[in-house]
């Protein structure tokens, strides 16, 4: 079995930067196979789409098990279908455990439409801060993450994360956040459950900030920035019961699975 796959720098408008997704059209259904290749891929995740007369199916695969929901991934999913399998449209919806996903190409910017994050205030405090090194002012529980909120960008930048005491925390992943210096938001995401230890840039974790930085600034449109080491801009707006999340992606590499 050959299967074509795509490696794609997503919120990013240069390779070697925003976080690489690897993209793969298929009708494949065999879980354990996707597994294996996401393992050998060993990116944060490997998307799979499979296209049909149903409409288009997108699951997603970390190195270890599969998740729910993921943003990057989904934009390199739209990048690839764009400017491979139908470069005649402008939009394209995928159906995913995690709801119905929009995807719209403006020119070369991508945007994102996804089902907003509910969350509620926690009391998390302490441990966050045995985690990461630093107790937050408050923290939050979303339907699949935990997320901690800071005082200012440098603190965000200067945590040390304990990746064994995060796992121990509640949710998927521990999201930090905190305003930015030159942005409304900046964030880190740590996700070791899931094989990923820090996660680029996260798409799916703004469904969680979009909705609290909105409230929390009184603004709509929002401009963000995932501090990572290899950092991602994202453009995101707040739209009723969904969020908006713009970016850029670039195509790092085309190549064949050879599966025997």
């Amino acid at each position: 079995m050959d299967l074509d796959i795509y490696f794609v720098d997503a919120f990013s408008n240069r390779t070697f930067a925003g976080n690489p997704a690897a993209v793969i059209y298929t009708s494949l259904n065999d879980d354990n196979l996707m597994q294996n290749i996401a393992a050998e891929n060993n990116l944060s995740e490997t998307a799979f789409i499979n296209i049909s007369d149903n409409g288009n199916f997108i699951r997603w695969f970390s190195p270890t098990k599969e998740v729910d929901l993921c943003g990057h991934a989904t934009l390199a999913s739209a990048f690839i279908y764009f400017n491979f399998i139908n470069t005649n449209t402008d939009i394209i919806e995928f159906e995913s455990n995690g709801g119905l996903l929009r995807v719209n190409k403006k020119d070369n910017f991508l945007e994102l439409d996804f089902p907003k994050d509910t969350f509620s205030i926690s009391d998390y405090e302490n441990a966050v801060c045995n985690a990461v090194g630093l107790k937050p002012i408050e923290t939050y529980r979303g339907e699949i993450n935990l997320m901690a909120v800071y005082e200012n960008e440098e603190q965000i930048l200067k945590l040390e994360p304990n990746f064994k005491k995060i796992i121990e925390l509640e949710g998927q992943g521990l999201i930090v956040t905190a305003p930015g210096t030159n942005h409304d938001f900046v964030s880190r995401y740590f996700c070791p459950k899931y094989g990923v230890n820090e996660d680029p840039v996260t798409g799916s974790a703004h469904t969680t900030l979009i909705p609290y930085w909105s409230d929390k600034l009184a603004k709509k449109k929002l401009l963000a920035k995932q501090v990572s080491k290899r950092g991602g801009e994202l453009f995101c707006e707040d739209k009723d019961e969904r969020v908006l999340i713009g970016g850029n992606a670039v195509l790092y590499m085309k190549g064949r699975i050879n599966i025997s």
